[in-house]
């Protein structure tokens, strides 16, 4: 099988052009699926898969049973309700027993489309209700007996507004059929070369999408799904790596030659406790990277209260005692304010010269700081997004910290990098524990430190599960820590209620708490709010001149309140454990006993009361985040708010595909060694198993990175 590097046009066709398709469907494929051409549809892939090798009968129903085909016709159908309870009930009978088919939605068009005493085929999940079998809202259609039953198949995710205008699973199996038969797929263009191809023992695209779409065995469908989950997750470490190595071989960065005075004296003389572990491995590998020559971006993370800022502190005092200037950004004025009071207390023991920059700043005080920058007086400034504007302009820019860097969009932070002739080292700090899988992937071209130690005497957090049943405990509970001068934190998931999710809102929330803590001054945030009123009420808070903090989670970042030792989460069911254990993070940052009370519904499903179980049982952030990975997959981590390169995965799953990604990795480091020209590098790299491919094969590596990665900025200079 060899490969041409000609690319086919077949791919990109309008889906409108396809057999049964046309102008009217192909508004709906692409309004509802985002389905616009004939490559989209093939890369629609089922999301499970169901045996349709036979039907089953009424009376062999039993138990729990799984989605099932049945054969029979309707006796006859009845519209039940009024308004929003109005239902479509049809008899159903298979000669065995009967049983209830119901429709709560698209009636009007169920209504018109079945008729009583013709042979149908239902496919669907059948329930007992009040001793009666029933499913709602099947797939049915016709039955023809010169069609039998059809094996494996696939079930795609459809929208509500597609079941509505009557596109079913069958409308969409069919639209794949005549793709797969039209004779140019025959002839569809390979995305991998030859020699990945061979090495891997891959079946062919097509090969690939049949099964896929139309599997022939178990053992055809896992290989098939295996060479697109690679597909996927090569090309992904291909344009990583790529970017990795253009940017270590091209951008020189700073070199900070010793450790002076500064770093000295304030490790010997001036740090209140000592240094775990941990956080002293870290700085050596900081130190290591400052002193090569070339631009250091490094992702430092840690859990709340296990030291980064100290760290990032020290960073900026190996950066001051080589000569060079350091900015710390954050993501909020109030986080702002408190890193600077942090970072000035440190500061002023050695005499460093720290000043703060937001938008708040008075005109007077910026044409201070502003001139300060540019004379080299201001050692260390910390601010907000303020730091990027064009005005603001440094002597010597050696070190960029950024805390919580997916508050900061990439664009934003290219500003920075421009405000000197070499761009600055560059440390991103976040709270976020990320899984190795996902870490690897997503932050393939930044070097990753852990700080995976807790200082000595930081007591853990009790993390309770509580239900409105035990309300009267948790009101209880809070009233004595606001007796013993404590604060509170109670969040909420929504600003205004919801019917349809039944979620407790902030308006609702506020409103009961005020009636059952009377006379406590209580502040109030959501995302909605303007910034000075927001402000002004996370303010009080910090100033503990209110006791209760009723928020959405906007307060997840940016507020550190030693004296809060209560954090409510109502609703926790609805949040993922690592948002859960970031909240958690705003507690237990004194030296008080702390509590995280999970309020959740009554009766939990599975899946939820394990979710819930993990957050009471460890306060560990790295194996939360493996156990949020794996339940709720890594969602979009990624975009420019990261390091730019798209994370769209269709059928990999980084939570479940670690061995895959590692392959993938791996297949791309071997293809940039035997191709150094793929990443910009004159000289092959002295590899075993590096792997060398022809005109062809190079070719199509050109055009699938072109057309995954050509429409996204290359923001590989930035981190």
């Amino acid at each position: 099988m060899k490969n041409s590097g000609m690319r086919s046009r077949f791919e990109d066709t309008d889906i409108k052009f396809l057999k049964g398709v046309g102008e009217t469907r192909a508004k709906l494929f692409a309004s509802e699926l985002n389905i616009l051409t004939f490559r989209d549809l093939l890369n629609y892939f089922p999301f499970r898969y169901v045996d349709r090798s036979r039907f089953y009968q009424i009376r062999e129903f039993q138990g729990e049973m799984p989605l099932l085909q049945i054969r029979g016709h309707f006796i006859n159908f009845t519209t039940e309700g009024e308004g929003k309870a109005k239902r479509y009930r049809g008899t159903f009978t298979d000669g065995s027993m009967m049983m209830d088919v119901v429709w709560f939605s698209g009636i009007k068009t169920i209504s018109s489309m079945y008729v009583p005493m013709k042979d149908y085929v239902l496919f669907g999940k059948p329930t007992l209700y009040k001793s009666y079998w029933q499913m709602a809202h099947p797939e049915v259609e016709p039955y023809d007996p010169d069609r039998p039953p059809s094996g494996f198949q696939g079930v795609y995710s459809l929208t509500d507004q597609t079941r509505r205008r009557g596109f079913g699973q069958r409308m969409i199996q069919k639209a794949v059929g005549n793709l797969l038969a039209m004779p140019g797929f025959a002839n569809i263009q390979e995305t991998l070369p030859d020699e990945i191809i061979e090495r891997y023992r891959f079946p062919s695209l097509s090969q690939a999408y049949r099964e896929l779409h139309n599997p022939t065995s178990p053992d055809n469908l896992r290989k098939a799904r295996e060479r697109m989950k690679f597909e996927e997750l090569f090309y992904l470490e291909l344009q990583i790596l790529r970017y990795s190595r253009r940017r270590s071989h091209t951008l020189r960065g700073h070199v900070f030659e010793k450790i002076g005075d500064y770093f000295n004296r304030y490790y010997s003389e001036c740090i209140p406790f000592e240094l775990t572990g941990a956080q002293k491995r870290v700085l050596k590998e900081i130190r290591a990277d400052m002193k090569t020559g070339r631009q250091m971006n490094r992702l430092l993370q840690g859990d709340v209260g296990s030291g980064k800022t100290m760290v990032a502190f020290m960073s900026m005092l190996m950066s001051a005692d080589n000569g060079f200037q350091s900015c710390l950004m954050a993501p909020t004025e109030i986080l702002a304010g408190q890193h600077y009071e942090t970072v000035k207390e440190w500061g002023d023991k050695i005499g460093l010269n720290v000043a703060l920059l937001t938008g708040s700043t008075r005109t007077k005080a910026r044409r201070e700081i502003h001139a300060g920058l540019i004379s080299g007086d201001i050692h260390i400034i910390v601010g907000t997004h303020a730091l990027l504007e064009e005005k603001v302009e440094f002597r010597n820019l050696g070190l960029a910290v950024i805390d919580e860097q997916h508050r900061f969009g990439v664009a934003q932070r290219a500003k920075m990098w421009a405000k000197g002739t070499i761009p600055p080292h560059v440390l991103v700090m976040t709270a976020t524990p990320i899984p190795r899988t996902l870490a690897m992937t997503v932050y393939g071209d930044l070097e990753v430190s852990v700080i995976d130690q807790l200082p000595p005497g930081r007591k853990p957090i009790e993390t309770w599960l509580r239900s409105d049943a035990n309300r009267g405990e948790v009101n209880r509970h809070i009233w004595r820590q606001i007796q013993e001068g404590r604060q509170i934190y109670i969040v909420y998931p929504l600003i205004h209620e919801n019917e349809k999710l039944n979620l407790k809102s902030l308006e609702e929330g506020l409103e009961r708490t005020r009636q059952t803590f009377p006379g406590i001054e209580i502040s109030f945030v959501h995302g909605k709010m303007k910034p000075a009123e927001k402000d002004y009420q996370m303010q009080k808070f910090v100033e503990g001149k209110s006791r209760i903090m009723v928020a959405t989670t906007v307060i997840e970042v940016g507020v550190n309140v030693p004296n809060a030792t209560v954090m409510v989460i109502e609703n926790a069911e609805r949040f993922g454990l690592s948002q859960l254990h970031q909240l958690r993070g705003r507690v237990g940052r004194g030296a008080d006993r702390s509590w995280c009370i999970l309020m959740s519904k009554e009766q939990l499903g599975g899946t939820t009361k394990k979710r819930l179980g993990i957050m009471t049982a460890t306060s560990d952030g790295f194996l939360i985040s493996e156990a949020d990975l794996k339940l709720r997959g890594p969602g979009d981590m990624e975009g420019t708010q990261q390091s730019g390169i798209a994370f769209d995965l269709k059928i990999a799953n980084l939570a479940t595909d670690g061995q895959i990604v590692s392959a993938a990795r791996k297949a791309a480091e071997d293809v940039l060694a035997g191709n150094p020209q793929i990443a910009g590098e004159i000289q092959d790299a002295d590899r075993d198993n590096a792997v060398r491919l022809d005109l062809a094969g190079l070719n199509i590596l050109a055009c699938e990175l072109k057309r995954r990665f050509d429409k996204k900025v290359d923001w590989s200079q930035i981190s």
